[in-house]
């Protein structure tokens, strides 16, 4: 994918790339906190076998030029009768670079990922603070399902969230 005459590249990461995981999930939170329910401090003296740890989920970067500014992760339901499940989690892309196509492909190639794993359903929860993640999701044909009240607190303000849902069969 070329954006802007310069080269994107997406793809997943390996148990050996926790320097680019620490790169981009440290810089997501840190430029959008109120995005995550995790904070900055949370992640960012994680010992190097934590970080391998979280790389067991599949975490696709997005690379402009090889340098990383979009991440989307997969978070697989496990229960038997839940396998058909995933979540989308740590979605990020740089402000920058946002509007180029790169979440567009993020996601494709997440989606494409959880079909071939037999994932026949994707589902986020996004705040209701942030209407342009909303809007996008919606136009990649995410539908809301509900709204969790004070789903996370950030800075001591309950902020609720919307959850969407995608089927990937449709």
């Amino acid at each position: 994918m070329r954006t802007n005459e310069q080269e994107v590249s997406i793809r997943r990461l390996s148990m050996d790339e926790i320097d680019v995981f620490r790169c981009i999930r440290l810089e997501a939170l840190s430029r959008e906190p109120s995005s995550f329910a995790s904070r900055y401090e949370d992640w960012v003296n994680l010992p190097d076998n934590e970080w391998r740890q979280r790389l067991n989920n599949p975490v696709f970067v997005a690379f402009l030029n090889g340098q990383p500014v979009g991440i989307m992760g997969l978070l697989r339901h496990h229960p038997s009768k839940m396998v058909h499940r995933a979540t989308l989690i740590s979605v990020y892309v740089r402000k920058s670079q946002r509007g180029t196509g790169i979440a567009e492909n993020l996601l494709k190639a997440v989606a494409d990922y959880a079909r071939s794993i037999g994932v026949l359903q994707l589902q986020l929860a996004v705040s209701v603070e942030n209407p342009a993640a909303m809007r996008f999701y919606q136009r990649q044909g995410f539908i809301e399902v509900g709204q969790i009240p004070g789903g996370f607190l950030d800075d001591g303000k309950e902020v609720d969230e919307v959850i969407m849902m995608r089927r990937l069969n449709d």
